[in-house]
């Protein structure tokens, strides 16, 4: 594309060369006729000649904020490299403009910095965002800005806004009914199965976090992780100060671990892996001075937010924590934990459910490749616009909170609009359907596979009084036997090998079992025994 034929917010950056990390949610062109493309939820607009606007910054930025999606990553570096004077010469000139007066004052949002226009901005209140185009803070959350005439309805802050573009792909994913999908449950299987199997599940989404991490054997800090997950979802405030994150961090790690201080880290601290003995980043999380006011617009997020649909919140709440990445260590754990707590204190999951989303994520490779895709949906352009910026030194610094790194960083300025305004879309749009596959899949095979084992413990017991875990032990056999009465059964309970017993027992396994779909291939643990496989 010809840069003379761009306009908009892709004219702003080629004429100012800035390079965005997330792309323009709007790409805009003056073509022979008006047509639009869509291609992965980002759009490819051209434009009649008539529409071109002025030359200047004046007429392009009035063009992106009308016409396109704004995009606080594009304005913020572009408030950074041009003249203000430029800016404030337009206001001036125009002090009643909303377009005018909007742009003078995400100009001072985003930069902190002061104009110095002479002419009052007038004219009535008008929204800083689009609330048509970008989730934006719930209407009795926005601030009426006196100097611009403004309403501040940005969902967050300047040190952390998370953008989240309201294509139709997210309205299906915010418009997510969580609580019908599980009064669908609660109708087919009833309310004291689905809460008997609450545990389980919290269990199975502890197992499945730690699989995530290449940890799933850790049968102890599993345990602890699931008591977390019980005890804790939705109680006490939303863990985003260091108090809460200390004490949170503190119960997942418990008490032997190598941190000297729990809490919001004072260090910088990576995602990686170690290659053929080489330390490799994924992604480089923000420096720990910006952790305070990034933690602050986040939870400010949840505030301004209040009240819209909960999927959307738990998505941007969850993703944006694993991006701010303020711990030393747990960081991955406690965003799996949000998941379930900003659900829960949104009322769209009641107590004591818990949705094993992360069972779903770990389920084979397809799906650990789609969650490590969505991570990487910012934390890949952003490591390419860095690459170069980092490296591991020769010596080691030892930071406030004790921690000791090598990590050596010279790309702060250029990541920050990247790090503090992350578009969020696709993030809520891939948890919503997790979500809703985790409710009707798994959920369901738990509960099905619970009361199918529950079933076949009541027939068992007209066959042949025993103590239930007897009768799971036989159940377990019954399923990964084949149908066989094992040496060992036949030795413990020689009641078993009378005749047409054994045979009973078999063709009531079989029969309460056979709702399952699709058939079991593997053994399943019984409740009242050990964890079931992750």
């Amino acid at each position: 594309m010809k840069d003379e034929a761009l306009i908009g917010g892709a004219w702003l950056a080629a004429r100012h060369g800035i390079e965005l990390v997330a792309p323009l949610a709007v790409t805009s062109r003056i073509g022979g006729r008006r047509t639009t493309g869509m291609v992965d939820g980002m759009a490819s607009e051209t434009f009649v000649p008539a529409m071109r606007p002025a030359p200047d910054l004046r007429g392009h930025l009035t063009f992106h904020l009308k016409h396109e999606v704004p995009h606080l990553e594009l304005l913020a570096r572009l408030f950074g490299c041009i003249d203000p004077g430029e800016l404030t010469a337009w206001i001036d000139a125009e002090p009643g403009g909303q377009y005018a007066r909007r742009a003078g004052f995400l100009f001072e949002w985003l930069t902190g910095d002061r104009l110095p226009i002479t002419a009052a901005p007038s004219g009535g209140y008008v929204d800083a965002l689009d609330p048509s185009k970008l989730v934006t803070a719930s209407p009795d959350r926005a601030v009426p800005h006196r100097r611009w005439r403004v309403r501040d309805n940005l969902p967050g802050t300047p040190a952390f806004c998370p953008m989240i573009r309201r294509t139709r792909a997210f309205d299906r994913a915010a418009s997510l009914d969580i609580p019908a999908l599980l009064a669908e449950l609660e109708q087919e299987f009833g309310e004291d199965l689905l809460m008997r199997s609450a545990v389980w599940m919290t269990l199975r989404e502890s197992r499945s976090s730690f699989a995530i991490e290449g940890e799933a054997d850790q049968t102890d800090r599993i345990q602890r992780f699931a008591d977390v997950l019980a005890r804790r979802t939705g109680q006490g405030p939303v863990p985003l100060d260091d108090a809460s994150l200390a004490q949170l961090q503190s119960a997942i790690l418990g008490p032997r671990h190598s941190l000297p201080k729990l809490g919001v880290r004072e260090s910088p601290v990576f995602v990686g892996e170690v290659i053929r003995y080489q330390e490799v980043i994924h992604y480089l999380a923000p420096p720990a001075d910006e952790m305070p006011g990034m933690l602050a617009g986040l939870a400010a997020f949840l505030d301004r937010t209040q009240d819209q649909a909960p999927m959307m919140r738990c998505a941007a709440g969850s993703f944006g924590f694993v991006y701010i990445h303020p711990l030393a260590d747990g960081n991955g754990r406690v965003h799996r934990f949000l998941i379930n707590d900003l659900l829960r204190r949104d009322g769209a999951v009641p107590e004591p459910l818990i949705l094993p989303v992360s069972s779903l994520m770990t389920r084979n490779a397809a799906e650990r490749r789609a969650y490590d895709r969505i991570l990487d949906a910012l934390s890949r352009p952003l490591m390419s616009a860095i690459a170069g910026l980092h490296a591991f030194g020769a010596t080691q610094t030892v930071y406030p909170d004790g921690v000791r790194s090598n990590i050596e960083f010279w790309g702060a300025a250029i990541a920050q609009p990247a790090w503090r305004y992350p578009d969020l879309t696709p993030h809520v749009v891939y948890l919503a359907d997790a979500v809703e596959r985790t409710i009707r899949e798994d959920m369901r095979g738990e509960s099905l596979l619970l009361r199918s084992h529950a079933q076949a413990r009541a027939a068992i017991k007209t066959i042949i009084e025993m103590p239930d875990m007897q009768i799971d032990r036989i159940i377990r056999s019954v399923r990964s036997g084949g149908g066989t009465l094992s040496g060992l059964l036949r030795r413990e309970l020689p009641l078993l090998a009378e005749p047409g017993i054994w045979d009973s027992v078999v063709d009531a396994v079989n029969r309460a079992f056979i709702a399952l779909t699709p058939p079991a291939t593997a053994p399943r643990t019984a409740p009242g025994s050990s964890p079931p496989p992750g």
